[in-house]
């Protein structure tokens, strides 16, 4: 029996990866050495794989900064717009991933999109001329024959054709089906250029597969592979899927000259079932994705042993895996010096997933191994609950129900009574939250942690900052404040530091987007408020102006979401309890005065499942628990959210039933798609749709940024509509923000002063 790793975290043990393409951006260091640090990078990784005894190694799992973005540039799917700036291959693959302005041009980067139902972002390529599509790239072949240099024969990874083409934005129709011959030749020539360098295996990563798929998608699929196999020479192809069951393809990709397929068993586990319908063949090779890739708890041996037992009745010839890439979890335990034994002892991160997979190996294959005195050991340490529970937490969740948490009175009348109270101009500005978080506020907030300066020295430099954040606001000309989160090394850690039932770490980063590394906290018991968290500055922040300032807070779904779920309740009990804390804090603001609440749901969307017979359930205790955090509210406080970089269109009625007042959205890097969506449903909640992209250092004009509104304008009545940027600005600089949002305020008053003259 052997095992397989479908991927491995590329940003290094302690983010190397990150600083070093963030001193190329700001040209501190040349492109020969961020070069020189992947290869060493790279180096490091698949030397963990190889001492783990990992029989398939990946090779290409690594990128600068997405991996549908290699992809593109591998087969040239560039749009016509970067090509023309005339810029080195390097940069013009970050223009593609962030934007560019400067000498050669100015550009908007490509969109960004959530990876599947993960908290990883990709770029989604854009084709503007089929014509062009070939294979021009050599990223994959020079990292295979590094690997190769180095005494490992590692196993190629790719986006299989299938899904790579479901991943483009087309210019129109015609490119599209055009692309599809041009696609599969350049495909073809990959698989010849492997046969030349004698790979063994070759990975189509086949993600795509787990949605619900029609008969044209089916037939799209079968004639890709019909054709391509057609020239796999002597290599072995695995088609690999993750993130679902693929109970729709199953008998195709079954029907394929294919050597092997992956499936996922912890995400998928309707995959045994299709065992048992259709079986599998004899002569194809099982890779069973049985190492959770998307969680940090250790692996229950005994129960996962039981499932391998039962899948062998089906395949006998498997290879153990994990159910997907490992990127999705942070690198090793080994870097957590902090966090009590009796906890870290219940986690596996990304290279102690890699000891699970040998283990398994040894307790399946070996004689010797004393597996009944491992087995009790495991299971001893798994059923360890370190005082998990909280009564009284659990048994207010049983009174929540959608018939109760309905806020009264209803969107019409509430939007009158607040607009006779806040009295907002047409096309309000405001900002999505966060300010830049310079080198001495995270100097200011780490002296803290660290015990080197006391809690009135730490609140005076915050209290000074938002002075400094209100006063750079109100010169700007904003309508509504926000104080700028200082406080806040991000939004869902701050919340758990301050909320009971969390664990945290030191260096337990993953990778968000680029180079946006992300520290989730981990769920380990009942969730209760503990303290007010947020009170004391928003009404700091409040009594430094006029203007009103909304308090901020992350909703109960996107803190589920961006953390590390418990696995011994269900993810409604989970989000169910966060919403009762943060329902605590938004009462306590109220009560403190102040007017706008913003409780952001980015990732309302981000756990939903990719099979639409399973959305009813998600959604229904997904907008329950956003209704119970402001339910309670009195009807003269506005409630807002934000939500960001999924696509909502087909879930625009349920994110109505949230019945905020504002919903501030990403639509920038999206071209305002969405509204037409809004506009079908007749998306009754008042709307800001991002007007410039914040995650680009791009500095947008004042008519680029008038012509974004024009548009909004010209699908919704100018009293729905509120105007801000896409994100929080905590990831830019003061000159680039200052800049910015001079042009958004200025883009607006321009455009009120034509609308009263109409």
């Amino acid at each position: 029996m052997k095992n397989s790793v479908i991927g491995y975290p590329r940003i290094g043990a302690f983010r190397e990866l990150k600083f070093e393409v963030e001193k190329y951006f700001l040209k501190q260091s040349s492109q020969e050495e961020l070069i020189a640090l992947s290869k060493d990078l790279k180096e490091k990784h698949w030397q963990d794989l190889k001492s783990a005894n990992i029989d398939f190694i990946p090779c290409n799992d690594f990128s600068f900064y997405d991996n549908t973005l290699d992809t593109a540039v591998l087969f040239n799917v560039v749009a016509q717009r970067y090509k023309a700036l005339k810029l080195n291959h390097l940069d013009e693959y970050f223009a593609q991933a962030r934007g560019y302005q400067g000498k050669f041009g100015d550009e908007k980067a490509l969109a960004m999109k959530k990876w599947f139902n993960t908290n990883y972002h990709y770029i989604e390529p854009e084709c503007d001329d089929a014509e062009v599509i070939d294979l021009v790239g050599d990223k994959i072949f020079k990292d295979f024959i590094e690997a190769k240099n180095l005494n490992i024969n590692p196993k190629p990874v790719i986006h299989g054709i299938f899904t790579f083409f479901k991943l483009i934005r087309f210019k129109d129709e015609d490119t599209k089906q055009k692309a599809k011959e041009k696609l599969l030749q350049a495909y073809i020539k990959l698989l010849n250029r492997f046969n030349d360098l004698e790979a063994t295996w070759l990975s189509f990563d086949e993600p795509c597969l787990v949605f619900d798929l029609n008969k044209q998608e089916l037939k799209l699929f079968n004639d890709f592979y019909q054709e391509l196999l057609k020239h796999k020479g002597g290599i072995k192809i695995l088609i690999q899927s993750y993130f679902g069951d693929i109970r729709d393809a199953y008998e195709s990709v079954l029907k394929l000259d294919i050597d092997g397929l992956g499936l996922d068993f912890i995400e998928g586990d309707y995959n045994i079932n299709l065992l048992e319908n259709f079986g599998f063949h004899r002569n194809k090779i099982l890779f069973a994705g049985i190492i959770n890739g998307r969680n940090i708890y250790k692996n229950n041996y005994k129960k996962t042993i039981d499932l391998i037992h039962k899948i062998k009745n089906y395949a006998p010839n498997i290879v153990l895996s994990t159910s997907c890439s490992l990127l999705h979890v942070p690198y090793s335990i080994q870097n957590e010096n902090k966090l009590d034994e009796k906890y870290l002892n219940h986690f596996a991160f990304a290279k102690e997933k890699l000891q699970e997979l040998n283990e398994l190996k040894i307790l399946l294959t070996s004689k010797d191994f004393n597996k009944e005195k491992f087995f009790i050991q495991n299971q001893i340490l798994l059923a360890n609950s370190l005082n998990k529970n909280n009564l009284k937490v659990q048994e207010s969740i049983k009174t929540l129900s959608k018939e109760k948490c309905i806020r009264e009175p209803e969107f019409k009348e509430r939007k009158i009574l607040q607009q006779s109270i806040l009295k907002l101009p047409i096309l309000p500005t405001t900002t999505i939250g966060s300010f830049p978080q310079t080198k001495e506020v995270r100097s200011n907030r780490l002296a803290f942690k660290q015990n080197k300066i006391n809690i009135d020295t730490y609140t005076s430099f915050n209290r000074n900052k938002i002075k400094e954040c209100i006063k750079i606001q109100e010169e700007i000309g904003l309508d509504v404040l926000v104080h700028g989160e200082f406080e806040r090394n991000d939004m869902v850690e701050y919340f758990g530091e301050n909320l009971e039932g969390f664990l945290f770490t030191q260096n337990a980063w993953v990778q968000s987007y680029g180079t946006r590394c992300v520290k989730p906290p981990i769920i380990w018991g009942d969730v209760s408020r503990k303290k007010t968290i947020t009170v004391e500055y928003a009404k700091f922040a409040q009594s430094q102006s006029q203007k009103i300032v909304k308090g901020m807070l992350t909703g109960p779904v996107t803190i589920l979401n961006w953390s590390f779920p418990r696995e011994d309740i269900s993810l409604r009990e989970s989000a169910l309890q966060i919403a009762l804390a943060i329902q605590e804090e938004v009462l306590d603001l109220e009560n403190a005065g102040i007017k706008i609440i913003q409780i952001d749901e980015a990732a309302l969307r981000e756990k939903l499942p990719l099979r639409k017979s399973k959305w009813h359930t998600y959604l229904e205790w997904a907008i329950l628990a956003f209704n119970v955090t402001h339910y309670k509210v009195k009807a003269q406080t506005q409630i807002h959210t934000h939500m960001c970089y999924s696509e909502f269109s087909d879930i625009i009625k349920e994110i109505n039933a949230m019945d905020a007042d504002v919903i501030s959205f990403e639509a920038s890097r999206s071209n305002l798609d969405l509204l037409n969506a809004l506009k079908a449903v007749n998306f009754k909640t008042d709307i800001g749709p991002g007007v410039y992209d914040i995650h680009s250092p791009r500095i947008p004009s004042i008519d680029e940024l008038k012509n974004v509104i024009k548009k909004i304008l010209n699908k919704f009545e100018k009293e729905k509509i509120w105007i801000n940027p896409d994100c929080g600005l905590k990831t830019r600089n003061y000159e680039e923000v200052v800049a910015s949002l001079k042009n958004l305020v200025q883009a607006s008053l321009e455009l009120r002063k034509e609308l009263q003259n109409e």
